[in-house]
């Protein structure tokens, strides 16, 4: 059996799951229930999925009991069937190789610091005074600024830039493009012109982050832009100076965060959502897809804006409408004893 493979018993025992059917089945890969073949692993969380078990070609499907009981195949019974899907799948994830070392094209400043087992790719470049710890990776193409941190066994996938006093924690993975620590958005009006203000601060990222493709990060003004543990942005985000983000919150692409704004724990930002800067949202906030935050939010919950899709001729006709909403509540008002 080669290392890709794995019996259904041997993944049950490493992920504390159930076996219900034939533990010694082989499993070589995950597909979605619709397309997996008999050597691969699938999964039903969803229930709206469920008319799909009956066909499926699946060796092994990982579900809750329920699901199981009536289910004649081979299933791993889960608690969260995506979750350990989750798991499962990672084992069949290809790992790129990353030998120790510094590639010979790489441009090091020599009071930088690096890991002797880190590796440092082609064409990447490091500051002065920044450092790379134990087992990290610096991907092809990327640029470190001064006096930067690269937590051990963070990833720099390639091209990515940190501009100036970037600290990275551990585990922290960042994709290709994104810019961490360039000037926060600081502008004072003198005299009729735009006066830049200074951006002193960095970017303070947490244990196990994980900051997605072209998505940008703002150094702080005076203090730092920071993101707790194990918070997770999609692509193309944009994250103003001196925000603060909560352990464990994510955020979907094309969302973007003024600046100064403070969002709590365990939150959830839709795609395409805006928070206005200065606004504090609080722990176990929902923000749904283009959402626009225009005031802080007190308590926990799932919160929207906007109007719904809908043919053109009727928006336009509810729009010229929404102009006499004020009018129309003023004589409702008036109307009442």
């Amino acid at each position: 059996m080669n290392q890709s493979s794995h019996t259904v018993a041997s993944l049950a025992e490493r992920f504390d799951l159930a076996v219900h059917g034939d533990g010694d089945t082989v499993v070589e890969g995950v597909a979605t229930l619709a397309g997996a073949g008999p050597s691969q692993l699938a999964f039903l969380a969803n229930p709206k999925y469920r008319g799909q078990l009956a066909a499926t070609r699946a060796g092994t499907v990982v579900m809750r009991e329920d699901d199981a009981a009536g289910f004649a195949g081979t299933a791993l019974v889960a608690r969260d069937p995506y979750a350990a899907f989750a798991r499962i799948a990672a084992l069949f994830a290809p790992v790129p190789d990353r030998p120790p070392g510094i590639h010979a094209s790489a441009a090091i400043d020599p009071s930088a610091e690096i890991a002797a087992d880190a590796h440092v790719g082609a064409f990447v470049s490091i500051g002065a005074r920044s450092r790379v710890e134990a087992g990290a990776t610096i991907g092809p193409g990327s640029v470190i600024g001064e006096d930067c941190v690269i937590g051990a066994g963070s990833e720099l996938v390639a091209r990515v830039t940190l501009v100036t006093r970037v600290r990275l924690g551990q585990r922290v993975r960042i994709h290709p493009g994104a810019v961490i620590g360039a000037d926060g958005f600081g502008l004072a009006m003198d005299n009729g012109r735009w006066l830049n203000v200074p951006q002193l601060g960095g970017v303070v990222i947490g244990d196990d982050c994980e900051i997605g493709a072209n998505t940008t990060i703002d150094r702080g003004a005076i203090e730092d832009t920071e993101l707790g543990e194990d918070v997770r942005l999609d692509n193309q985000i944009q994250i103003g100076h001196n925000v603060t983000i909560g352990a464990h919150t994510a955020m979907a692409g094309c969302s973007a965060v003024a600046g100064s704004a403070r969002i709590g724990r365990y939150c959830l930002i839709g795609g395409a959502a805006g928070v206005l800067g200065h606004l504090e949202i609080c722990d176990r906030v929902v923000i749904t897809a283009m959402s626009l935050v225009t005031s802080s939010i007190r308590e926990p919950g799932e919160y929207s804006s906007g109007t719904p899709l809908m043919d053109n001729r009727n928006w336009r006709r509810n729009a010229a409408r929404f102009k006499h909403l004020d009018a129309l509540a003023r004589r409702i008002q008036r109307a009442e004893p």
